[in-house]
């Protein structure tokens, strides 16, 4: 029996008149906003602002007329709102729209390192502590508005991971290096999560992105808006849109195992439109393991991931030089040589932390024949089953 709702409703475009009253329609679904926002309730709205600065037509980042659209909504319930995420380089918030968005609206914009970050306790199966943006432990209530993309570390980025945002930017860092395995970083994803859980999703899914993401994937346009209490569960819903088993993504699968949210379908109740009428065919996923590992026998799995996991390399023609690769990575593998980057292959851990710095193209996320043959053999078995 569903224990959880989640709305899926159809959303025309970011210019569509309609955005508004679309959201609106979704939030009635799931009970309505008051449900999660009482009147005068102070609210901090956690959006996607992915470093270095990006505009908006991309789909790297939360669309501004998206969180306009929810804004304007909360705006009707009370005037104590702050929205941000913690960016490198402030013009992220020019580039990206959001400063003028915010400002229009007379809405708080702020870059989490402002208020800086304070240590908390984390019952956790990585961390025991961890800082925290001191911004969203001073509200009532967090409202989270994810970008559906790809992710080539994590295989997807959504409700879960978009709370990596709030721990210092040093740390990510340093994460990166200290779990470079895909299942045990989502595990810390998952920590991270358990100590700053939103009171509400609304997933910004009506252009997505698909391929090489986060960063360097392609717009894909979906035209949805999935909202709902669990975030968990609305991963696992949007999981499900573009063709994953929301149990074979490692950060959902770990969340619903520790009681976090719902990621099972079985167990969510979809209302709006018919899973059946919104799913995404051929949503290209990144070149990394992804659900592939599942699908092998044990006994395979660490050679497997030797070879499934892509490896960054730089497209020198491309490349321009400006070092952000050199500022992202957590071991010292990325440098500048000759004007151009380079990857030392023996210190890369392919946390990919390079590639998702990169706004040229000038990193590219590459794998092996054994792994383009056992992705070949699983895209066969998949097509003998239907």
């Amino acid at each position: 029996m569903a224990n959880t709702r989640v709305a899926v409703v159809r959303a025309e475009g970011y210019r569509s008149s309609g955005l508004r009253d679309a959201v609106g329609r979704a939030l009635d679904m799931i009970g309505g906003l008051e449900r999660f926002v009482s009147r005068g309730a102070e609210v901090f709205v956690k959006v996607n602002l992915l470093p270095p600065p990006s505009p908006p037509e991309r789909a790297i980042i939360t669309h501004p007329a998206f969180t306009e659209a929810v804004l304007s909504l909360l705006r009707e319930i009370t005037p104590h709102i702050t929205v941000g995420d913690d960016v490198h380089d402030p013009r992220s918030f020019e580039v990206s729209g959001y400063r003028e968005t915010c400002a229009r609206l007379g809405v708080e914009l702020l870059n989490l390192r402002e208020k800086g970050f304070t240590e908390v306790e984390v019952d956790g199966a990585v961390l025991d502590k961890v800082y925290i943006a001191r911004a969203l432990l001073e509200v009532d209530v967090i409202v989270n508005l994810p970008k559906l993309k790809t992710h080539s570390l994590t295989l997807f980025t959504g409700a879960v991971k978009n709370f990596y945002g709030v721990v210092p930017a040093g740390l990510r860092t340093r994460f990166h290096g200290d779990h470079p395995r895909p299942a045990e970083f989502c595990q810390l994803l998952v920590d991270i999560f358990s100590v700053a859980r939103p009171a509400l999703t609304i997933m910004d899914a009506v252009v997505g992105m698909e391929g090489a993401g986060p960063a360097n994937g392609a717009p894909r346009e979906i035209g949805l808006i999935v909202a709902g209490e669990d975030a968990v569960a609305v991963d696992a819903v949007a999981q499900s849109i573009v063709g994953l088993e929301p149990l074979r993504v490692w950060t959902t699968r770990h969340a619903h195992d520790r009681g976090l949210g719902t990621g099972d379908p079985a167990e969510i109740e979809v209302v709006g439109e018919e899973m059946a009428s919104v799913r995404v065919e051929n949503f290209r996923l990144p070149p990394a393991a992804g659900e592939a590992l599942g699908r092998l026998p044990r006994i395979l799995t660490r050679w497997a991931t030797r070879h499934l996991q892509a490896r960054p390399v730089v497209v020198l023609e491309r490349c321009v030089g400006c070092g952000a690769c050199v500022r992202a990575c957590p071991t010292g593998a990325a440098a500048i040589d000759g004007g151009r980057a380079r990857i030392d292959r023996r210190s890369c851990i392919r946390c990919m932390c390079c590639h998702e710095a990169c706004r040229y193209g000038a990193i590219e996320l590459r794998t092996d024949s054994v792994a383009r043959l056992i992705r070949s053999l699983e895209a066969a078995l998949q097509r003998r089953k239907r």
